[in-house]
């Protein structure tokens, strides 16, 4: 008979995101809720493709369950991305002393691109290989949110002030969301709505400045334009979370930082010191590069919507690490913070749950052998693999109807 253990262990969840990461099984000590409590034992457990942990058996050989909505590899992604970029903003307003906007910017996406390719060089990375209609998305992704999105911002920024952009700016995260569950059909219900709008009303009280200012209708749509694209950019970008998170990252980067450096040099700007250089790409790097290498693993298991919604908590991150710096806390930042807790918390408790049918599909993408992986490997026979050892092949999905609970993820695209 199944048990449902707990987790109570933060630790064991920080090691379980981390294992998942580096693609590696884990060994975490749980406790068997037996009458007495007192017997602990060792079980394997791993996080399968929809981000849900799956536990094996104990040394009593009894089979442990796992409630899947307590942990999922993407809520911790798309947070991890949120953290790591709001925590670029106090370091960006510290680099801005030394070097223009646009400069900075393009020097943030090129550290991103170089880094991350650079990472994969080093760790001996797999070639990623794309079908046609995959590189088309990309490319896609690529053109608006590296190209027309900060050509548009540009437009905007020029003719009006930066309070009322950045108000406009948090337009993103709603258009990402309003496109997945418009033109994408990703399902939503009441409970995720009420939960994207907290966090964007967070947002916007966030950064609501003393004094707003617009001036004019065509910059501020220059602004929106930009924040739509970059939406669109988020919903193709889902298209193909299926590929190497470092890879798509890299790819962006290294053309948003060319496009972004071109218009630097079109306003005028020159290079920083060999110092702000330096800082630059290196807080381009982990606030740009890794934080969109996980934002695609969020959008992978989580789709577009969702990631999107713990994305927009980025900007409460940034003020609040901007509190170690010297910050004073203020009444909006502690109410931001309260809208964009009930609007995590809306999300982390949602649980969908119905019968669902899987069409037959192909695909190559890295994966473990779970309840939406079952196959063989014709080419090694013989193989076998032990639950959770992730790999990356083509494989066929044979038709199946079941009931469990599950995200908009690369496997649930389903209609409702």
């Amino acid at each position: 008979m199944a048990r449902r253990c707990g987790w109570r262990s933060l630790r064991t969840w920080a090691r379980a995101c981390w294992w998942y990461s580096t693609g590696w099984e884990f060994c975490a000590r749980i406790p068997d809720q037996r009458r007495n409590g007192r017997c602990r034992h060792h079980v394997q457990a791993w996080i399968n493709e929809d981000g849900f942990v799956k536990l094996g058996q104990d040394k009593c050989g009894r089979q442990l369950v796992f409630d899947g909505k307590a942990l999922n590899a993407g809520v911790a992604s798309a947070l991890g991305a949120a953290l790591l970029f709001g925590a670029g903003t106090p370091l960006a307003k510290l680099l801005l002393e030394g070097v223009g906007p646009w400069m900075l910017a393009g020097l943030f996406y090129l550290g991103s691109g170089i880094g991350l390719s650079l990472y994969r060089l080093a760790s001996g990375a797999a070639s990623v290989k794309m079908s046609r209609s995959e590189m088309g998305w990309l490319a896609g992704a690529t053109l608006a949110g590296g190209v027309i999105g900060p050509v548009l911002l540009m437009v905007g920024l020029t003719g009006m002030p930066a309070s009322g952009a950045s108000l406009l700016l948090n337009a993103e995260g709603v258009f990402t969301a309003v496109l997945a569950w418009v033109a994408f059909r990703e399902n939503f219900d009441r409970r995720i709505a009420l939960g994207m709008a907290a966090i964007a009303l967070g947002a916007v009280l966030l950064s609501w400045p003393s004094e707003v200012s617009f001036a004019g209708l065509w910059p501020a749509l220059a602004i929106l334009g930009a924040c739509f694209a970059w939406g669109i950019d988020n919903n193709l970008t889902r298209k193909v979370s299926l590929s190497d998170a470092t890879w798509i990252a890299s790819v962006k980067g290294l053309v948003a930082g060319s496009v972004n450096l071109a218009l630097a040099a079109a306003l005028g700007d020159h290079l920083p010191t060999l110092p702000i250089l330096a800082g630059s790409m290196i807080v381009g790097f982990l606030a740009y590069g890794v934080s969109l290498a996980l934002f695609v693993v969020g959008l992978r298991h989580l789709g577009t919507a969702r990631t999107g919604a713990y994305f927009s908590v980025a900007p409460f991150f940034g003020a609040a690490l901007a509190l170690i710096g010297g910050e004073s806390i203020t009444f909006r930042l502690v109410a931001a913070g309260i809208l964009m807790g009930l609007g995590v918390w809306l999300h982390l408790t949602e649980r969908h749950e119905h019968g669902h049918k899987h069409e037959a599909m192909e695909h190559e993408h890295e994966h473990a052998h779970d309840e939406h992986h079952q196959h063989g490997h014709p080419d090694q026979p013989g193989l076998v693999l032990a639950p959770g050892i992730k790999h990356s092949h083509w494989h066929r999905h044979e038709p199946t109807e079941h009931v469990h609970a599950h995200f908009p993820d690369a496997h649930h695209r389903h209609v409702h």
